[in-house]
């Protein structure tokens, strides 16, 4: 009611901003849609009962602007890629042509482990001074079992070798390993980002929650096009900093 309300102020610019359609469905019939173009969802959104809908229309006037939106353009296209199949798998040179595909022309840093120490939520990630060590521990870590994927995954998390992009990079890493190793992979679509976030967060000192979550969710369709796809989008999904709740 209260939208109706308030889209009622604007009725003539939405009016003037949709378009009737004439569509065939499935079993042959003729179907009227009503569909918005670029102004009549930008109307709609701004009338919208929720504290969220100023970040929709941010994010839907600038979408192909930011660099996330770029990026997954990169992931997408990566599976269709020669480099996909090539890439060195469980190690941190692998996981270095990962980061520059998906980030190349983006940050000026792609691919390049970092510089400096860096935090999260008050979080100290591996020290600048003993990250070359620890990579090189973790390339050596072993990677023949579930569990012990897992526990690599886990060190580089900690590790977090790039400035920007580390879990983006680093759940297609995973997924590399799964796929030669035990031919599975994640469907990322069952895990959901509250409790993904929580697990990684205690996995520094007790992962068996991320364990648990990754278990559950194992597939087999290893070559599957579109499980990569939504996998991607979750992906990035959980990188968001806040949810677009409506």
């Amino acid at each position: 009611m209260y939208l109706k309300k308030k889209l009622k102020v604007e009725n003539t610019q939405l009016v003037s901003d949709t378009t009737q359609l004439k569509l065939e469905a499935a079993d042959g019939k003729k179907v009227m849609t009503v569909t918005m173009n670029h102004d009549g969802i930008l109307t709609l959104a701004k009338h919208f009962p929720s504290n969220q809908s100023s970040r929709f229309v941010e994010w839907f006037t600038n979408a192909e602007e930011t660099i996330d939106d770029k990026s997954i353009l990169k992931a997408y296209a990566l599976f269709n890629s020669s480099l996909y199949d090539s890439l060195e798998v469980g190690t941190t040179k692998g996981l270095q042509h990962i980061h520059a595909y998906l980030f190349g022309g983006l940050y000026d840093f792609e691919g390049q482990i970092r510089h400096k120490n860096t935090s999260k939520g008050g979080f100290q990630f591996a020290v600048l001074r003993f990250l070359p060590q620890t990579l090189q521990s973790i390339d050596q870590m072993p990677e023949t079992t579930f569990d012990e994927i897992v526990e690599k995954y886990v060190e580089m998390n900690i590790a977090h070798p790039f400035m920007e992009g580390n879990g983006r990079s680093t759940r297609i890493w995973l997924d590399l390993m799964l796929k030669k190793q035990l031919s599975k992979c994640v469907d990322w679509t069952k895990i959901s980002k509250r409790n993904y976030l929580n697990a990684m967060e205690k996995s520094v000192s007790d992962d068996t929650k991320i364990k648990e979550y990754l278990f559950m969710a194992l597939s087999n369709k290893i070559d599957d096009r579109e499980m990569y796809m939504k996998g991607i989008d979750y992906s990035y999904y959980y990188e968001e900093e806040h949810d677009m709740l409506i």
